[in-house]
């Protein structure tokens, strides 16, 4: 697989192809606010430990609510939630499809929120690896600028998606996506604030924040859709 000039930088920048093709787990530690947890009158996540797998859709998050001992799961197009035993409490096949109508207009419940909150982590946490996926077309529409295109089988916010790197370093800048599972126009800019590196020398986005995209895809500087912070971050 033959990748852009912008991808193979970006994979250089977070810590090279090796890393990530050997790389099983990733594990990391999150705190998110803002108001896409208000309208769907969800509780904010404080220091929720999450574990992913680097090559499948495979994420978890605990707690996915208020009951600390509940941790929401993605496998797929699927979900369940899985009680601190590891019992399998409830679960939901091809979760996508419960968003096309009704009450999740107005609020969602934890299965609702390990849906969206797993598969949105899944993919910004794991992007090097995106990058190497021979199932994702991706195509440089100019230097730094890249558009994917996701197949049916990842769940994702929407199949066409651009990212912006920054040409010097290679340091991922902007992503931009449709956040389809709650409108078919909620256009959205997630910007990488700040990049940390951890105790291995990895490299990683620490500080993002999600507004709506504006004009000629310049993200607005609100309404704050979702804060986050990443405190720890660790590739096993």
């Amino acid at each position: 697989m033959k990748l852009t000039e912008t991808a193979e930088k970006a994979i250089a920048a977070y810590g090279g192809r090796a890393l990530w093709e050997n790389a099983k787990t990733l594990e990391t530690e999150i705190s998110a606010y803002g108001l896409a947890f208000t309208l769907k009158r969800r509780p904010f996540f404080h220091h929720a430990r999450m574990v992913l797998d680097v090559h499948r859709p495979f994420s978890t998050l605990t707690p996915i609510g208020r009951s600390p001992a509940i941790t929401g799961i993605l496998e797929g197009l699927d979900v369940r939630l899985e009680n601190e035993e590891g019992k399998v409490i409830s679960e939901r096949r091809n979760a996508r499809d419960y968003f096309k109508i009704g009450r999740r207009l107005f609020y969602w419940d934890d299965l609702d929120m390990s849906y969206f909150a797993n598969y949105a982590s899944w993919n910004y946490f794991t992007l090097p690896a995106l990058l190497m996926r021979e199932d994702i077309a991706w195509k440089e529409l100019e230097p730094g600028l890249l558009e994917a295109r996701f197949p049916d089988a990842i769940p994702t916010h929407s199949r066409v998606q651009r990212f912006r790197f920054d040409r010097q370093t290679g340091l991922l800048m902007q992503h931009d996506y449709i956040a389809d599972i709650i409108s078919p126009l909620a256009a959205a800019s997630n910007v990488v604030l700040q990049h940390t590196q951890n105790n291995t020398a990895l490299v990683y986005p620490s500080i993002r924040r999600v507004t709506p995209t504006g004009p000629k895809g310049k993200p607005l500087g609100g309404p704050v859709l979702i804060h986050l912070d990443i405190h720890d971050f660790r590739l096993i």
